[in-house]
Formats: structure tokens, sequence, C-alpha cells
């Protein structure tokens, strides 16, 4: 299955490094330049989906990093 036939709702059940993967392959694949006009902005549209996920993954990992901190300065303040 490509970019162009995946629903978009997939993307929310991939992990960050599939994401990733993908929107890597996105980029390479609109950086060849080889597809339609309609097949571009699919990609584009698919490839956007994709970084908002990595982010939102990536959101999560900073809010858990802090919050893995600011446990460690309230056990040493305590």
């Amino acid at each position: 299955m490509d970019a162009m036939t995946q629903p978009a709702d997939d993307i929310s059940a991939l992990s960050y490094e599939q994401a990733r993967d993908e929107l890597i392959r996105v980029v390479n694949e609109l950086e060849q330049g080889s597809s339609t006009l309609e097949q571009s902005l699919a990609l584009w549209e698919r490839g956007e989906a994709l970084a908002r996920r990595c982010e939102e993954w990536l959101i999560g990992a900073k809010a858990r990093l802090d919050a893995a901190r600011a446990g460690q300065a309230a056990e040493s303040d305590a």
C-alpha cells in the first residue's frame, strides 16, 4: 500500500520510528519529481500528517522527561 492509498487515520497508530521512516520515503518521492500534480498533493498532505504525528511523539516524550526530572527534583528535596 502506498501513500496514495493509505487512509490518513492509520497515521495515529504509527510509532515515531514508523512515521519518521515513512515521512523520509514521502520526501524522497516528492524530491524525485516524477509524480503527477494530484499524486504530489496527496504525498504532501500525507507528509504533513506524518510530520504532525512525529511532533506529537516528540512532545509526549518531552513531557515524560520533564515529569521524570520533576519527580527526581522532588525526591532530592525531600
